[in-house]
């Protein structure tokens, strides 16, 4: 009897108070789709950098006989190419390093035709421009820089790098993506938390003859304030519902349906991750509607 008196109540609040609602609905879809985005994005960001930092590598470009400043136009030399694989098989750096890779340029010239087919890169490029080089694979990638400062500055060695350099700006804009999300998304929920607290104070305030009578027939302050609490999660989870669905949708047709097709080489968050987040965003809008509803109608009956 009493649960259905509670709903009753809650059923009529909603329908006094419908525009509120749907503007409950709106912000709360909006805000937590910002919020969502942010969660896939990290996910994302971490999913990369395991996938790039582990087959990341130090590479050791030759000299080339194109190279005026810090080869003078000298092509490397089969003595110093054997120097320097002498230096990366030696008791110094041997146990830093996992493995060893010789790239003739034969070899590089058709990785560029891999890597950038259809490009004026890969038109323009040939055998001859391209340098010998080492790709070394790192047992512990964080230790590129003692490979860097040992073989760096030897005779025959154009430059030594290391490709999580060229990765991480890369990983800085997706970040800062991420962290623009969340700022927009905290905001937005600031705003769906007022917007929750405004809704219940006016749909309390359209019922102050029924409050006051329950509070003459001896009604507890709980009984009194549940079904507007209940009204603001009903909203919120709409919201947070609309958000989860968005969310899934726009992973399986933007990100499986567009950008795998057009970036395959990067691997991308699935449907199974949004998945993951949708439950998260449930509970973020149900504790958010619950704090804010509570407080504003605690506050409303203290007055």
């Amino acid at each position: 009897m009493r649960l259905g008196l509670i709903l009753g109540e809650v059923g009529q609040g909603l329908r006094r108070n419908l525009s509120m609602v749907v503007s409950v609905v709106l912000v709360t879809f909006i805000s937590l789709t910002f919020v969502g985005a942010a969660i896939l994005l990290q996910f994302q960001i971490t999913q990369m950098k395991g996938y790039w930092y582990d087959r990341s590598q130090v590479a050791v470009y030759l000299c080339t006989d194109l190279e005026p400043l810090r080869c003078d136009n000298q092509a490397a030399t089969q003595s110093q190419i054997d120097a320097v694989e002498d230096e990366l098989n030696g008791d110094t750096l041997a146990p830093y390093i996992e493995r060893v890779e010789f790239e003739t340029r034969e070899q590089a010239y058709q990785n560029v035709l891999e890597q950038y087919e259809g490009t004026a890169i890969a038109e323009l490029a040939s055998p001859e421009i391209l340098p010998e080089a080492f790709r070394i694979k790192l047992v512990n990638p964080d230790q590129a820089e003692i490979i860097i400062d040992q073989i760096s500055g030897m005779p025959g060695v154009d430059e030594v790098t290391d490709d999580r350099a060229f990765l991480q700006p890369i990983f800085t804009v997706i970040n800062t993506l991420s962290l623009t999300a969340v700022g927009i998304a905290g905001l937005m929920l600031i705003a769906a938390a007022l917007l929750i607290a405004t809704t219940i104070r006016l749909s309390a305030f359209s019922r102050r003859r029924e409050i006051s009578i329950m509070r003459l027939v001896g009604a507890s302050n709980r009984f009194i304030e549940t079904p507007f609490i209940l009204e603001g999660v009903f909203a919120a989870l709409i919201g947070s519902t609309l958000a989860g669905v968005g969310l899934v949708a726009l992973t399986q047709f933007f990100v499986r349906g567009y950008l795998v097709a057009e970036i395959p080489t990067i691997g991308f968050v699935g449907t199974t991750d949004a998945f993951l987040v949708a439950p998260i965003l449930l509970g973020i809008g149900a504790v958010l509607a619950a704090l804010s509803a509570s407080v504003a109608i605690r506050r409303y009956l203290k007055a």
